[in-house]
Formats: structure tokens, C-alpha cells, sequence
């Protein structure tokens, strides 16, 4: 399977980060080692001093498709989710000043938490609330209403350009909010009310 992230999908993250607005989706890849596994608590990994969370909607694609048509995209996943894209901001502006790519800062080795995923039918898609909370604080508070791409316009998107298999998961963006994480952090994603994932930061 492979992880397909989406960059840039919330206006006031991009404004955050001081980033330009894209015309399209911003799209880049994580490995699926980059999964963290269940249990397991997320190592601070000794190449960077400036991890931030980022907590997104996932979707488990439940079927192949190809140059999918936004119409037809809500038959290509049936669970929704909640998760992490752990990224290296150091080591990310480094590569972003360089022109290179971002894989250092975005996908290696546990830089991905897969929350529970539960039947999309219990939600409302075009109005879903999610949070993160760090130490019983939020510190993200997003709602899907508010991306710039909703979710069957990124399955389609992405379909353009990569065969979407059986248990591929789309990471769909994250809203403002994002910040550093600390040694001994707990970190708790809830979407709709219900915990998806709990982790601690080593």
C-alpha cells in the first residue's frame, strides 16, 4: 500500500506557514514504513530539533481505480479516519530553500499515525469536526467544510496521476494550529467525538 498526503488543503494553515496559495492540490508520498506502529510511541528522530503534528482526515481507498471521475469518487472508500503527518520542519525548510524534495522531512520511519477508522456513513463528510489535543489542550480544531479540495476531489485528483489500489490512505490535509512536539507529549485525535488515536512522543 502507499500513504498519498495532501499539502495545503486548509487557507488559514497556508497563511500560517506563510505559504502561496496552490492552484492544485499539493501532493507527495510516504512510504509504508512511515507507518507508526499500533502501541508504539513516536521516537523524536535525532536528525531534527523541530518536529511539528499535523493531524488530517484519512481515507482507506477499498478498491483500483484510475482516472476516477469526481462523481463516481465516493465509491472508492467507505471508512474515514483520523491521523498524523509528522514533519521535520527544520529539515523541510532546508529542502524547500534548496529546491529538493521533501521526503527527509515528511516520510520517514514513523512519521505517519493511522488512527481507528470508522464507516463514513456515521459522519457528514461536507461538515466534519475533528481535533488534536496535546497534554488535554486542542491545539488543531479543523472541519472538512473548510478545505480548499474536498475528499472526492482529491480521490480524483490523485487518481490522474497514481492508480489508487486496495488500502492505499489518502492523508486530505491539516488546518491551522500545527506546532512543535516535546518529549513526554500525548497526543489525541478525535473525529466527530470519538478517539481515533492516542499516542506519546519519546
Amino acid at each position: 500500500m502507499k500513504i498519498i498526503c495532501i499539502g495545503r488543503n486548509y487557507a488559514k494553515h497556508i497563511e500560517e506557514l506563510a505559504n502561496e496559495r496552490p492552484e492544485n492540490p499539493v501532493v507527495f508520498l510516504k512510504p509504508d514504513s512511515a507507518i507508526l506502529p499500533k502501541k508504539m510511541p513516536f521516537f523524536i528522530p535525532p536528525f531534527s530539533n523541530d518536529v511539528h503534528y499535523e493531524v488530517e482526515v484519512l481515507v482507506k481507498i477499498n478498491k483500483v481505480g484510475k482516472h476516477i471521475a469526481p462523481k463516481f469518487a465516493h465509491k472508492y472508500y467507505d471508512t474515514v479516519g483520523l491521523g498524523i503527518d509528522f514533519t521535520a520542519r527544520d529539515v523541510q525548510a532546508v529542502c524547500k530553500e534548496k529546491g529538493l524534495p521533501w521526503e527527509k522531512a515528511k516520510a520517514f520511519d514513523g512519521s505517519a499515525i493511522v488512527g481507528e477508522f470508522y464507516p463514513k456513513e456515521e459522519f457528514d463528510l461536507a461538515n466534519l469536526s475533528f481535533q488534536l489535543h496535546k497534554n488535554d489542550t486542542v491545539v488543531q480544531d479543523g472541519n472538512t467544510a473548510n478545505m480548499l479540495w474536498k475528499i472526492d476531489e482529491l480521490i480524483a485528483y490523485v487518481s490522474q496521476y497514481f492508480t489508487l489500489k486496495k488500502g492505499d490512505i489518502i492523508f486530505t490535509g491539516t488546518p491551522a494550529g500545527v506546532g512543535k512536539v516535546e518529549e513526554n507529549d500525548v497526543l489525541t485525535g478525535v473525529i466527530a467525538g470519538k478517539q481515533s488515536f492516542q499516542i506519546k512522543v519519546k
